[in-house]
């Protein structure tokens, strides 16, 4: 049983992930901004993909200092201190989630799952989920965990929703399929890119990451 299979089991440099995708609920798709191009590429569904690992990280944006708002990630944000800072305003807060989720919003900061995967092209890409998306991944993912790094998951469709007078939309998710075995060779490769990434050497497997925090925030 490989270390990448472990990580649902489970309790400094530039992030080897290729595109940072994200849900974009009145698209109904899945984007990512294209450095080169300097432009937001839509992806069209059915968008498909291999989980690799969760993390949890704040993304939002600064009014103060007109700049993006962003984290470290965490796997437990009930163990581990987040640091959340403006690019250009230094410092909102540092802590628990818990203790800082009041000073973090109404600095314009989000609770985000941070979802590594594997593209169909073999790839590694970064999700990021926030609002009722955030639930809706971890109610699929809490109850069918120990099928989420062997087999292929396909977002082909979506559910509308409404909180208040806002309308959005969250994606949802089905296995289809499941990995070969060079697949799973390239999986294994990716996982390995993670562990140095995040901890120099290849990571001792806990359980899960939380997934209860955040669920309050609004929709999309």
């Amino acid at each position: 049983m490989s270390k990448r299979t472990d990580e649902v089991k489970s309790g400094g440099s530039k992030s080897p992930a290729s595109k940072f995708i994200e849900w974009k609920s009145n698209d109904k798709c899945f984007s990512y901004y294209d450095r080169d191009t300097k432009t937001n590429v839509a992806i069209p569904l059915p968008f498909k993909f291999v989980f690799l690992k969760e993390m949890v990280t704040i993304k939002g944006w600064h009014d103060a200092s007109e700049s993006g708002i962003f984290s470290n990630e965490v796997k437990f944000t009930s163990k581990e201190e987040l640091d959340v800072k403006s690019f250009k305003g230094g410092s909102i807060a540092k802590g628990l989630y818990k203790d800082i989720k009041q000073q973090v919003v109404e600095a314009g900061g989000k609770y985000h799952k941070s979802i590594y995967i594997m593209l169909e092209d073999g790839t590694l890409a970064n999700l990021a989920f926030k609002g009722s998306v955030v639930k809706v991944w971890g109610d699929f993912s809490e109850k069918c965990k120990n099928r989420l790094p062997l087999e292929w998951i396909t977002i082909k469709d979506f559910t509308e929703g409404k909180k208040g007078s806002i309308k959005y939309t969250t994606p949802n998710f089905w296995f289809s399929g499941t990995t070969s075995n060079n697949d799973s060779e390239c999986l294994d490769v990716l996982f390995d890119e993670l562990d140095v990434y995040f901890n120099g050497t290849p990571a001792r497997m806990e359980e899960v990451s939380d997934s209860s925090e955040g669920d309050d925030d609004i929709p999309f």
